[in-house]
């Protein structure tokens, strides 16, 4: 049986609003709380370099309620590289560079302080609570995210494949903090330096920047172009800092110390 629950509201998040002359930011605050992160052993098609399953303890932040859109880039950066374009889809084509200097820019604009998130925030936030495949359940459908509908994963079934990104939230499906498309559309940035496991990564929810490969940073979320296996919430990826592909973009926190 397929099992999928999808919350089509933001419910009683909390949130604040940046304008960025005439384009708004929301930013939905992310509690604090300890979760298990990585996937277990039994879960379908999971790989090793999701293990071994951590407790992690996160500390409160906001997070982008979307992914960085590309009328929200170009307001800060003033041009717009994505190949799909469209004001409200998310912004593609973008290197973690890119996407940091976007963090820096936006924090000289705004007076806050922005920036990636770490890769455990990342997972804390995609699961939202939940320990299962995806934050909606053990499966994916087509109705609720943007992938590679063509193929499916465990009880799930086949569907549309869009082969391209699609508006920002036009699934309707938030997770239980109130964020959408966390799985597929674009893959997202971390600060992360990539590491081949989680042997010794930290447990207080901060970005794993010593060891690793830092040649390579990593990724979360999959893709339109992505088979449903990427776009678990365990799954990890990653690329090099300068690459810039168009199924490669990112969404921004930042600090709970204040809301607007």
């Amino acid at each position: 049986m397929v099992k999928l629950v999808a919350q089509r509201t933001t419910g009683t998040a909390k949130y604040f609003t940046e304008d960025l002359n005439g384009v708004a930011l929301e930013m939905v605050l992310i509690p604090s709380g300890s979760f298990e992160m990585g996937a277990p052993e039994g879960e379908l098609e999971s790989d090793n370099d999701e293990r071994p399953q951590h407790i992690v303890t996160v500390p409160q932040f906001f997070m982008g309620k979307y992914p960085v859109t590309q009328a929200q880039y170009e307001a800060i950066i003033g041009e717009n590289p994505s190949n799909f374009k469209g004001d409200n889809r998310p912004v593609e084509r973008v290197s973690w560079h890119d996407a940091v200097k976007f963090c820096e820019q936006l924090s000289q604009r705004t007076g806050r302080t922005y920036r990636l998130p770490s890769e455990a925030e990342w997972e804390y936030a995609c699961r939202a609570g939940t320990k299962t495949a995806f934050h909606f359940g053990q499966t994916i459908s087509p109705e609720f995210a943007n992938y590679n509908g063509r193929r499916v994963y465990g009880d799930g079934f086949e569907g549309k494949d869009s082969q391209e990104t699609t508006p920002v939230g036009s699934f309707g499906v938030a997770n239980r903090f109130g964020l959408y498309d966390m799985h597929g559309n674009v893959w997202e940035w971390c600060e992360d330096h990539w590491h081949d496991n989680f042997e010794g990564a930290p447990e207080g929810g901060s970005a794993w920047t010593k060891g690793g490969d830092s040649s390579s940073r990593v990724l979360r979320g999959g893709s339109w172009y992505d088979v449903p296996q990427g776009c678990r919430s365990a799954y990890r990826f990653y690329s090099d800092p300068g690459s810039a592909d168009n199924d490669c973009g990112f969404r921004v926190v930042s600090s709970a110390s204040r809301t607007s």
